[in-house]
């Protein structure tokens, strides 16, 4: 893997400014942030957060139960937000945390209080609206005991052919019988670098989805959050539906870590290469038992496309049960026939099959944001065949 040159890119001296009315935004700034799931119009929203570049350009909760605040203000606000602040990750990490440590362009902090049950989604973009632009930023999620929420966090650059580097710092707090979804829907370009740093703790009862959706290009993209199954009958599940088209390299996973009894999770993953090459890791390590952990990757092969599937299981108490499948290849001939034999051209039989690969039903989207991510993968299609 080519390391990005960060040397590349302006990582100080871009602010957009404050966005009073997210309405209005420009047609463009609009349409990346839609494709990255991101409703402008906040719609059935309980609170919005947009960087722009460097700097926090929006931040509002809906919900009294839901504080949002750009980090720096939150820092400022809670003496106690320090304990949360490179907890998780530490800064000497790698050159990606070390840089988003010393040069820091804000993020979001996110607490949903406690008992309170959320309705409706919080929403986040990160956008990136400078050409050359660096951006590093840095989330704190905390899900307070009981609680319940699912944060919708898009990633985009406002141009298609918009030269761009990402730093992603986000840190996960999933509190005693507290639950949350994270759905991450990434709307990069060719000419993007992306390095997303994450962990996440779970607390006892608590329990804590991700979900991931990368369907457009995307130059150099590298990430591996790790989640720590904390407190005992704790729950996570992974799901990503990923597509690399020619040009680019994506190296992307989950490593979960079962550290108390009755701890479960499941990582399922879905890939295309389509003349692009994928990397897809996955590590699941129980330390207590009984502990349960399924890990599972699915890779189809299009165009000249290249994927690693690499899991691994690791079990260091008797009684955790680990298991694992992988399969990666082209579309069969046999289902090709069988859906032509239905009165299916081939490339019409082709387009079922990819659609059907790229299920997101599993993931439990609002109904408005799946629209809006089947359409993406429709024009996905068109792009493949």
């Amino acid at each position: 893997m080519k390391k990005p040159d960060l040397s590349h890119y302006e990582f100080s001296g871009h602010s957009a400014g404050k966005v009073e009315d997210l309405k209005r935004l420009g047609k463009a700034e609009k349409e990346s942030m839609r494709m990255a799931g991101f409703d402008a119009e906040e719609k059935g929203t309980s609170a919005s957060f947009v960087q722009i570049d460097h700097d926090n350009a929006f931040c509002k909760s809906y919900n009294p139960g839901v504080e949002i605040l750009p980090l720096g203000l939150a820092m400022h606000m809670h003496e106690g937000l320090a304990d949360y602040r490179w907890r998780l990750l530490k800064p000497e990490k790698d050159e990606y945390t070390r840089m988003a440590a010393d040069n820091p362009h804000g993020g979001y902090v996110i607490r949903v209080k406690k008992g309170v049950r959320l309705d409706q989604p919080i929403q986040s973009c990160l956008m990136m609206h400078t050409n050359n632009v660096g951006q590093n930023v840095h989330n704190i999620v905390i899900i307070e005991e009981g609680a319940e929420a699912h944060i919708l966090s898009g990633c985009t650059t406002t141009e298609a052919d918009q030269s761009a580097a990402h730093i992603g710092i986000s840190e996960f707090y999933v509190e005693k019988n507290a639950s949350l979804t994270f759905t991450m829907v990434h709307n990069w370009g060719e000419k993007v670098d992306v390095r997303p740093r994450s962990a996440g703790q779970v607390e006892a009862g608590g329990i804590f989805q991700s979900n991931y959706i990368s369907l457009k290009p995307v130059r150099n993209l590298q990430m591996y959050p790790s989640i720590t199954m904390k407190g005992a009958s704790s729950i996570s599940r992974f799901n990503s539906v990923i597509v690399a088209t020619e040009g680019t390299y994506m190296d992307v996973g989950n490593r979960v870590i079962l550290d108390a009894p009755d701890t479960r999770t499941e990582i399922i993953s879905h890939a295309i290469a389509s003349g692009g090459h994928i990397v897809a890791r996955g590590h699941i390590q129980a330390n207590h038992a009984p502990s349960k952990g399924h890990l599972e990757c699915q890779g189809l092969l299009l165009n000249k496309g290249i994927i690693q599937a690499i899991p691994e299981l690791d079990g260091r108490a008797e009684g955790a049960e680990l298991s694992h499948e992988a399969a990666v290849g082209k579309i069969a001939r046999e289902e090709l026939d069988y859906l032509m034999i239905r009165g299916l051209s081939e490339e019409e039989a082709s387009s079922a099959i990819i659609r059907g690969f790229l299920d997101i039903d599993i993931m439990g989207l609002p109904n408005e944001l799946q629209a809006e991510i089947q359409q993406a993968i429709s024009e996905t299609e068109k792009s493949m065949l």
